[in-house]
């Protein structure tokens, strides 16, 4: 038996807490901006460490809280945000190589600066990769500008996790009855995906490892109508020559499914082998007791619970 990894665990750094607190602003932001709200962002490694053991979780793939990202602002403000972020999920790391991974963030809306932290944080931080927006700024993956950003992380062998934050490409039509969230963000995701494969990011970097959050969105589900639009209809099949289902085994998918019915919809789509322990906590909406969610499921198999909870990460991590 394996290490059971969750790859989607956040962090609040406390070098932002410590300053919020006090109602000084860090870098731009304020503990309203941090969720400080939220009492288990505020949990010490002990803390953490305990929960872990209570609930049966080995090791944490931790990445900042979302809401670090800040590509709005200018590009060497998000680049300190970026780098004291990903120094002290090293030190949480390397204090507790058992128990903590890193994934870290980027300013990605200044590629050199991106490249740059990149390349640290894999090569001096000991990251195991990085958890970044659908978009950066409106401008999505495809973009020949991120052209640099996907040949450094496919040579470094970088774990992207794709993760959003809002607004979500639903805000335009309502913010209404949380929809923003439980709706766009899986739409978010969706987009996510038809860019990378209709962009032709996929077929120029066949190693790259990336997790979509969330389950993939609402891809398992919409990529057979997207078939039906490639094959119909050829002048908007951008520079890609196969379907995008023949995409979804070289995407990984986490867990944050809430349920079996769609636990084992997933499953039948990308593979069990493309599956990953992924909770997203500790956010609200987080899922709870994750490792007996999967190790009680009454419709995975025991091949395809061991893969999801460590054997595919170990893969990943080789």
């Amino acid at each position: 038996m394996g290490k059971i990894i969750d790859i989607h665990i956040h962090l609040t750094p406390h070098r932002f807490s410590e300053v919020a607190l006090t109602g000084k602003d860090w870098y731009g932001m304020t503990a309203e901006d941090g969720e400080l709200d939220n009492p288990k962002n505020l949990w010490t490694t002990e803390r953490r460490i305990e929960e872990m053991d209570r609930i049966g979780l080995d090791t944490q793939m931790v990445s900042p809280t979302d809401v670090f990202y800040q590509y709005n602002q200018e590009p060497e403000v998000t680049a300190k945000i970026a780098s004291e972020c990903n120094e002290e999920i090293s030190e949480l790391s390397r204090g507790h190589p058992d128990r903590f991974m890193g994934l870290g963030t980027l300013p990605m809306q200044d590629i050199p600066l991106a490249l740059t932290e990149m390349e640290k944080g894999m090569t001096k931080l000991g990251l195991k990769g990085f958890m970044i927006d659908d978009h950066v700024n409106g401008l999505t993956y495809d973009d020949p500008a991120f052209e640099p950003f996907w040949s450094l992380a496919e040579r470094l062998g970088v774990f992207i996790l794709i993760h959003q934050y809002g607004p979500t490409v639903t805000e335009i039509r309502t913010r209404k009855y949380f929809l923003h969230n439980t709706v766009g963000n899986l739409v978010d995701r969706t987009l996510t995906y038809g860019c990378l494969v209709g962009g032709g990011v996929m077929d120029r970097h066949p190693d790259l490892k990336i997790c979509l959050g969330h389950a993939g969105g609402y891809v398992p589900f919409a990529v057979d109508r997207m078939d039906k639009g490639w094959e119909m209809f050829p002048k908007y099949r951008g520079e890609t020559e196969k379907p995008p289902s023949t995409y979804l085994d070289r995407f990984y998918y986490d867990t944050t499914t809430f349920t079996d019915r769609n636990l084992r919809f997933l499953v039948d789509m990308v593979g069990a082998e493309r599956v990953v322990l992924g909770t997203d906590w500790p956010a609200p909406m987080a899922v709870v007791d994750p490792v007996n969610v999967i190790k009680n499921s009454a419709v995975l198999d025991e091949a395809e619970k061991s893969a999801i909870l460590w054997g595919n990460m170990e893969k990943v991590l080789d």
